[in-house]
């Protein structure tokens, strides 16, 4: 079988998932709710999962097509979030006290207003001068790089990679000093055998090096190894058991990263989308949707799994958005649908959006707007 008939094997999966995204809308707020436990919790919906929304409606090109009250409403969603200081955040308390989650919701709710026409309502932290102590001088931020406990390769290089914005507030100049001592740095401490950073399993392993691919890739830094990182991440699909569904999508959008500098033969290719879409069958739900973890869909997508025997450090304060029930969520969606992009990018296939689908969601939507 070649990799492009693999390819046809993930588009059955998505049959009733643009109805169940469609279930996931709230009218009142504007916002998208993170599952359907959400609802029965009587929970405000959240950034991420109104952000992936958005992220969703535009790759499989629907955002076009919404009516002009839902994008409006949908604006005021992400801009009521917005606090004078520039960062966006949630009603809980408890994501303010999570590095990481803040500055992916800066990011989510910058390019959510963007892609629906709407501005922030204030000054975004990077569009003012202040920084961090830790970015006086490329000697202190590799100094903040060096206390990141990698013990937990995922979370620990989503920590380093959560800096990534302080560097572009700074003029080009200055940047490339930054730039090459944090490259200097992670080629330091990169293993020797596999390519990847810090410790942990080793799908723990990947996702944290397709975290800290974000550092490479945002300021045209080679990734060092990939020959390494390749026939690591390959063994593992073949060996290990993906119990999250990040650890689907990862090694797939990893392996997107490497296009331009990878070449992987066809019989390998399809070898990996076999595996891939054989694991994403396991995390889809009776609802339509896809689960984050392999039982059920996590209570607190914040927080990773941490199996028996692992270290996770930086724990944060767990955020409630969903139930924990075996149910689709949106952070799993929103996975899925960019594993089959990336994978057809890969396979150098046309992608297109899975029209046999998506008008169920417009049928529901032109319903709540009739």
């Amino acid at each position: 079988m070649t990799p492009e008939e693999r390819l046809k094997e993930m588009d059955p999966l998505f049959a009733g998932f643009y109805t169940w995204l469609a279930g996931q809308y709230d009218p009142l707020s504007g916002g998208f709710h993170y599952a359907r436990s959400s609802f029965d919790m009587g929970m405000i919906p959240d950034i991420e999962s109104t952000a992936q929304a958005v992220n969703i409606l535009e790759r499989s090109g629907l955002l076009g097509q919404l009516p002009k009250e839902m994008k409006d409403r949908m604006i005021a969603f992400f801009q009521i979030k917005q606090d004078p200081s520039g960062y966006f955040y949630d009603d809980n308390p408890n994501m303010r006290k999570d590095e990481v989650m803040v500055a992916r919701a800066l990011g989510y709710c910058a390019h959510s207003l963007h892609k629906l026409g709407g501005e922030p309502l204030y000054p975004l932290p990077h569009q003012s001068k202040e920084l961090p102590e830790f970015m006086r001088s490329p000697e202190a931020y590799v100094a903040w790089l060096k206390q990141v406990d990698l013990r937990n390769s995922w979370r620990g290089c989503d920590l380093m990679t959560s800096a990534n914005h302080y560097l572009t507030r700074l003029d080009e100049s200055a940047r490339a000093s930054y730039v090459e001592a944090a490259a200097d740095y992670f080629a330091s401490i990169q293993h020797p055998d596999t390519g990847f950073w810090g410790g942990g399993h080793p799908y723990v392993q990947i996702s944290g090096t397709f975290k800290l691919s974000a550092f490479y890739k945002r300021f045209g830094v080679p990734v060092p190894n990939v020959d390494k990182i390749y026939r690591a991440l390959l063994n593992c699909l073949r060996h290990e058991e993906a119990l999250d569904m990040c650890w689907v999508r990862n090694p797939i959008d990893l392996l997107e990263t490497f296009r331009g500098v990878l070449s992987i033969p066809a019989e390998e290719l399809e070898e990996i989308f076999r595996i891939t879409a054989a694991n994403m069958r396991k995390f889809l739900r009776g609802d339509g949707g896809f689960s984050r973890e392999l039982l059920h869909s996590p209570k607190a997508p914040n927080v990773a799994q941490v199996k028996e025997g692992e270290f996770y450090p930086y724990m944060p304060v767990a955020v409630p958005i969903g139930q924990g029930l075996v149910e689709g969520d949106m952070n799993a969606g929103t996975q899925a649908l960019l594993i089959r992009e990336y994978a057809h990018l890969l396979a150098k296939a046309d992608h297109k959006p899975l029209s046999q689908y998506t008008g169920h969601f417009m049928e529901r939507i032109e319903r709540i707007y009739a």
